[in-house]
């Protein structure tokens, strides 16, 4: 930041620790190497490869007794839905007897948006793959390695596998592993990580960095399938070393049962000589899914002083003495000419590439580059259905694609990474931010490119057509004018969770969206274009909800839908796969559309987008008022699951959904002051002063606004975490003149000292509602929850609001609890409790982190 605000001052002098957080949080403490290695960061999320995690949180299972009675009918429900899938042999888009486990071993993960993920975790494994869209496989193939070789006077000193893991069995054997993880540690600082390997007795250190093409406002190499590892070697002996770095890896995830069902594998080696640097590696073609191959390219730079061998194939279940023999005894892998023979059902094949330099006395070497790709170049989803092209195929595609991918990021990564510099660098060297904080608003973002996102070309038969009916107001419009649009920046889509595997879940993207709006303004476009089209459609097909029983439409016309699809359907055509209720009856999803229209507008400055959204806005406000009841201008929930906190349900006006309706109330009339609709702005405005002064005379109580109208006090003044999520957006639009500033600044303070330092201390964030004398509120299986996302987007309220120290307390709590004492690292959760127990593991809505940054950048004037 050029120019930093006054108000910056509040953050000098202030401790934002807790309690136990020096024991909780040193993740470096058996960390024993005497060199921190070449050019790694300050800042990021270190850890020595021998840290083991004390505490070890568990996956929420079931209520206590008294919340039984409120999800009893939605469990039987489920149970019934559950067998009559298992029966079609298929999978409920949300598994819950099939839950993710904790393993606290994720890393940045490799590679662009929307073209498939590959982890490689922080002690080094390739352990989680998300090739075909949005179904991951968590499988760490033991030939997925890094392998130095050490020789000094032609002779080997070292050679070991750079791993703490090893064999459980024959495979691989006459390989060295089992590394001394106290002497190598790991930093991630997303979309790059550093590992530093000090070889004992070697005076050796090596440094390995991970790159991805990940920077902001970029459309054509943040798509790539790729990640360089660029190795550097430090020589701190008094002779001359030759140094070999070697990356071998299975062709597959490694998925045991997959690998059983498949055969006609096969590598091949190849060279491109048309870059800079000559790339030379192997190519592996894979069938494992249905009309989706694939292939995975290794390939490493040829350059003055580096030159590189390879092994085109191996049975990695063997003992890996091809591999490892040669290389012992020359320092360098052979290989036979030409192609590798297809495998026999059931049979691994694997590959290795070998980069050699010398390294002269108390000197570091030239780098030593590797490039990975993946190719899955068009993709479908569930059984069968349409295919779409990725969005990189408009610059590679073809046969040699993956081999041309690779070739371009050896080429290409240094400015990949002064990007990345250049992004960061403002966050990381201000003074005034935390250094936890620096390390979460960089690498939270993993969910961007980990979170089964997809990135797809647009064919020209799509244009945008609804087949839905249109109130009678608006019969003219029967299409959004997105095609254009569309076509040059591709569809956008990414989970809820990878557990809840549903696309563009519009209720929880209300909050992840500000970081695609700020880094990649024309993606959170797309969506919203793709969100406007699906408000017109209709899906008439009845379908059993399963939190009330109730038979509705999929898609009632007209209305924002819960999610575009799962995984395993065609998303964009059946709409919604959401089982808990039918989107006609909710209560938030239609003012969060007008609210990130007018966000996205004010970001972008994009008036076409605006007058391509004021037509959907109006359908969906008018949908909207069919909620009040009582002609008063304000919504009122419905007691039923009919927003985002779907177990903790509503009943009458409402604080969170109110306070939803009153901003985007206000949002449309500031529209339609720009699109000069003056009419509208007059009956908007008249709308607002009615709503406004029904919300303060339904819900304020002096300190804060009641959770809802409830009969029963003890739901009905509970205080909400997240009850100002509408003014969150409004400040972030630029407005703040919706509710008197005394009664937000009330409120936020109040849910500082109950929410956030009232529960744990502070140490896990803003419990979702919290009894005002300071008790939880245990009414429901949500309210007693923190919800990462709800609480960076509180964090980013206060910032808005000039109450930093607030607000970065509070964020820190859960930063600390999920990546530093419970090992939830590039997995962040839904939702946690004290207890040690999680829901939800790598979620989409901790992405709120950057209202922070934005907060920041833009403090309220």
């Amino acid at each position: 930041m050029d120019c930093e605000p006054a108000w910056w001052k509040q953050l000098e002098d202030v401790s934002l620790n807790h309690p136990g957080d020096e024991d909780d949080n040193n993740l470096m403490q058996s960390w024993r190497g005497k060199s921190l290695g070449h050019n790694v960061p300050e800042h990021g999320w270190k850890i020595a490869l021998s840290h083991k995690f004390k505490t070890k949180p568990t996956p929420w299972s079931f209520p206590p007794l008294t919340q039984i009675p409120s999800v009893l009918g939605l469990a039987v429900r489920y149970l019934q839905y559950y067998n009559q899938l298992r029966r079609k042999n298929k999978k409920p888009c949300m598994d819950f007897f099939n839950q993710n486990p904790l393993r606290p071993i994720y890393g940045v993960p490799l590679g662009g948006i929307g073209s498939g993920t590959i982890n490689r975790g922080w002690q080094g494994d390739f352990c989680k793959w998300q090739l075909k869209p949005g179904i991951y496989t968590f499988d760490c193939p033991l030939a997925d390695q890094f392998i130095v070789s050490i020789r000094r006077h032609n002779t080997v000193v070292c050679q070991q596998v750079l791993s703490t893991k090893g064999p459980s069995g024959e495979a691989l054997r006459t390989w060295n592993w089992k590394y001394c993880g106290s002497y190598a540690y790991y930093n991630g600082l997303y979309p790059r990580a550093w590992t530093v390997y000090d070889l004992q007795g070697q005076n050796i250190v090596l440094t390995c960095r991970q790159i991805s093409p990940v920077f902001p406002n970029d459309y054509k190499d943040t798509s790539l399938p790729a990640a360089v590892f660029v190795w550097d070697v430090e020589n701190r002996g008094n002779e001359e070393v030759e140094v070999t770095i070697v990356m071998s890896l299975e062709n597959g995830t490694g998925n045991p049962e997959q690998q059983k069902k498949v055969s006609g594998l096969w590598n091949e080696p190849f060279s491109n000589t048309d870059h800079n640097n000559k790339a030379k590696g192997v190519v592996m073609h894979n069938t494992t899914y249905r009309d989706m191959p694939y292939t995975l390219t290794v390939a490493a730079a040829e350059k003055p002083g580096v030159d590189v061998t390879h092994c085109t194939s191996f049975n990695p279940t063997h003992n890996g003495a091809e591999v490892w023999t040669s290389l012992l005894n020359t320092g360098r892998l052979q290989s036979k000419p030409g192609k590798s023979s297809l495998t026999a059902t059931g049979e691994h094949t694997a590959c290795a590439v070998a980069a050699s330099c010398k390294v002269k006395p108390h000197s570091m070497s030239g780098s030593i580059d590797f490039a990975l790709t993946w190719d899955m170049p068009q993709i479908h989803f569930g059984d069968a259905g349409k295919h779409y092209k990725r969005r990189y195929t408009r610059w590679f595609n073809g046969d040699n694609a993956g081999a041309s991918i690779a070739a371009y990021a050896l080429d290409n990564y240094k400015t990949w990474e002064d990007k990345i510099e250049a992004w960061q660098r403002p966050i990381l060297d201000n003074k005034q931010l935390p250094d936890w904080y620096k390390s979460a608003i960089f690498n939270e973002l993993y969910y961007i490119t980990d979170g089964g996102t997809v990135w797809l070309e647009v064919a020209g038969e799509e244009n945008g057509t609804a087949n839905g009916k249109v109130p009678e107001t608006s019969q003219k419009i029967t299409k959004v004018d997105s095609y254009d649009f569309l076509k040059e920046y591709g569809k956008f889509a990414y989970l809820e969770g990878q557990e809840y595997k549903m696309y563009n879940t519009y209720d929880v993207h209300f909050y992840a969206s500000i970081a695609l709006a700020y880094l990649w303004p024309k993606l959170e476009l797309s969506v919203q274009y793709d969100i406007a089209t699906s408000i017109l459609h209709s899906n008439p097909q009845p379908h059993k909800y399963l939190m009330d029983g109730v038979t509705a439409p999929v898609k009632t016309p007209n209305v924002v839908p819960h999610d575009v699809g799962c995984p395993d359907d065609e998303p964009w055509l059946r709409v919604n796969t959401y089982f808990v209720h039918d989107t006609a009856d909710w209560r938030d999803l239609n003012p969060k559309f007008v609210l990130q229209a007018y966000r996205d507008y004010y970001i972008t400055k994009d008036i076409d987008f605006l007058k391509a959204m004021w037509p959907i806005c109006k359908i969906v406000m008018e949908q909207s008022m069919r909620h009040d009841k009582d002609n008063d201008g304000l919504i009122e929930n419905s007691g039923a699951a009919d927003q985002t906190f779907d177990g903790w349900c509503v009943t009458g006006p409402s604080a969170y959904c109110g306070g939803l309706w009153l901003a985007a109330l206000r949002c449309m009339e500031e529209a339609a002051d720009i699109l000069h609709e003056k009419d509208d702005q007059v009956k908007f405005h008249d709308i607002l002063g009615r709503a406004t002064k029904a919300y303060q005379e339904r819900l304020w109580n002096g300190k804060y606004f009641n959770y809802d109208c409830s009969s029963n006090p003890q739901h009905r003044t509970s205080v909400m975490a997240d009850q100002c999520a509408g003014q969150w957006f409004l400040l972030a639009s630029g407005i703040c003149d919706v509710l008197p500033d005394d009664q937000v600044m009330s409120s936020l303070k109040t849910i500082f000292s109950l929410n956030v330092e009232q529960y744990d201390g502070g140490r896990h964030g803003a419990v979702n509602g919290m009894r005002p004398h300071g008790a939880v509120d245990t009414s429901s299986v949500q309210s007693d929850e923190v919800w990462t996302g709800v609480t960076y987007a509180l964090a980013a309220t206060m910032i808005h609001k000039g109450m930093l120290k607030e607000g970065f307390r509070t964020a820190s709590g859960i930063y600390r609890s999920c990546w530093q004492r419970y090992g939830m690292a590039f997995q962040t959760p839904e939702a946690m409790r004290k207890n040690h127990t999680y829901r939800s593991l790598a979620y989409m809505r901790p992405l709120s982190i950057w209202g922070m940054q934005y907060a920041l950048e833009n403090p309220q004037e």
